[in-house]
């Protein structure tokens, strides 16, 4: 190894700067503030460039990393996103929320002796300056091959697909049930993640592709699969999500107080409650909250109503920490923004008074057993250990399942015993022909990166499909 590529591996990671803790939980601004520059050039240079690098192979959606970072290092920003937008349509989100920690940054070469260059930091960089300082430039398309393809869903694996064939020559237009764009990236993530302004100018950059999107959409509603066939579309891709709310099925949880984490993160980010009191949006406002579970999503809810003011926001979890499925950097965050962790504990009931409102509810302690099908310990309950907790406002956070509108109306297409839509692994081809699927319809809930890695298979197969047949 030369002397160069060793002070490459051996210089400190640049951090990136954020809003401080006690200022930050009570407003939604975005909590990282982004590279200078200097300090992405700075962190680029750490980067080795290794001949077999293993951070493309870490990357769901193949992104040459080297590449666009040696091009960040020389300053040719321009070309560094050019890089990017030959692989990923949403740099932007991608360095926001994707887990880098486990994909692209976790094969890191440097970060096996130190710590590794960060990727998803010089992502959103190149991404952010683009947005500011580009010329608006878009990358070449392909000639129209004249084929319509319909993408159902506007989430992460709907606009990836939609922008690889609007590259390839397709006419491509997404249908979203909602009235903005852009899926859980907008409803399910909160502002001070990912700016709902950042999910906007993405969609933009492919509308301005020629991309076309309809909002207030319900296919399998107002439209049906055969329909869309009849109105010229060639194939379809669905990107629905996962969505539908799942509860614990305890006594008590009619009550009011008690709602699902779906529910209260639409409310908080689609219907704007976060600019209370400029928009009125009716969302229930806790004093005592709770968020029953530790993903991601249960951390965006805690940290939501913390910013709503609440006076104290707790996290219920019957495992330990090291079992805790949500990124390490939202953990760190909540943390560090006054929210209490109660682990090993699981809620048994919920207490209400006389008008039917929550007002606490009943737990108990847990110790980890042998390891279940998810690979994580059993919880086990300790008996006698019940104790009380007080709460005016319970999220439930616990995970959630197939979105069932599209898919009660299409019975020619095949569903696992959980709803979830049957589609190749390797194509996201479904049973029904001219039809693919992928994202968390098909896996169940999963991180942004992945669903955009099933969206560009899919993209792929549709090409093939549309080029030489089924």
């Amino acid at each position: 190894m030369t002397e160069k590529k060793e002070k490459k591996g051996k210089a400190p990671r640049v951090g990136m700067p954020e809003q401080k803790p006690e200022v930050r939980r009570r407003n939604f601004e975005e909590v990282p503030t982004g590279y200078t520059v200097a300090m992405a050039q700075e962190e680029a240079a750490r980067c080795m460039q290794c001949k077999k690098p293993g951070c493309v192979e870490g990357c769901p959606v193949s992104v040459d990393i080297p590449g666009f970072i040696s091009l960040i290092a020389e300053g040719d920003f321009t070309g560094a996103i050019r890089h990017v937008w030959q692989k990923n349509a949403l740099p932007a989100v991608c360095g926001r929320v994707c887990p880098q920690e486990i994909q692209c940054e976790g094969k890191c070469i440097v970060g096996k002796r130190g710590e590794p260059v960060a990727i998803g930091n010089l992502e959103r960089f190149v991404a952010d300056w683009e947005r500011e300082n580009g010329t608006g430039e878009l990358p070449p398309k392909a000639a129209s091959t004249g084929k319509k393809v319909a993408v159902v869903g506007s989430g992460p694996s709907g606009l990836t697909v939609a922008g690889d064939l609007i590259q390839k020559g397709y006419d491509v237009t997404v249908l979203e049930a909602f009235h903005k764009p852009g899926g859980v990236l907008v409803y399910g993530i909160p502002e001070f993640r990912l700016p709902k302004a950042i999910v906007a100018q993405e969609v933009n950059f492919l509308e301005r592709l020629g991309v076309k999107v309809e909002v207030d959409a319900v296919v399998g509603r107002t439209v049906s699969l055969d329909e869309l066939f009849e109105q010229g579309y060639e194939a379809i891709y669905l990107g629905v999500g996962a969505g539908l709310p799942r509860f614990m099925n305890l006594p008590g949880e009619n009550l009011i107080g008690i709602l699902s984490a779906n529910e209260y993160l639409t409310r908080a980010n689609l219907m704007k409650a976060y600019q209370f009191p400029k928009v009125d949006t009716p969302i229930p406002i806790g004093k005592n909250v709770v968020v029953l579970g530790a993903g991601n999503v249960a951390m965006d809810s805690a940290r939501t109503a913390m910013r709503l003011g609440a006076d104290s926001v707790k996290i219920v979890y019957r495992r330990s920490r090291t079992e805790m499925p949500a990124r390490a950097a939202e953990i760190h965050h909540a943390e560090e923004e006054g929210i209490e962790f109660f682990l090993l504990t699981n809620p048994t009931k919920f207490e209400g008074d006389e008008k039917g409102r929550l007002t606490g509810m009943e737990c108990l302690k847990m110790e980890l057993g042998e390891p279940d099908d998810s690979g994580r310990r059993r919880p086990i309950a300790i008996e006698g250990s019940e104790f009380h907790m007080d709460t005016d406002l319970v999220i439930v956070a616990v995970g959630s399942g197939a979105n069932p509108l599209l898919t009660q109306s299409t019975p020619d297409m095949d569903l696992n015993k959980w709803g979830y839509i049957v589609a190749d692994p390797e194509t996201g081809k479904t049973s029904k022909k001219g039809v693919w699927a992928g994202g968390d319809i098909v896996t169940g809930a999963a991180t942004v990166i992945l669903a955009m890695g099933a969206g560009r298979k899919a993209a792929d197969s549709i090409h093939q499909y549309l080029t030489w047949g089924w």
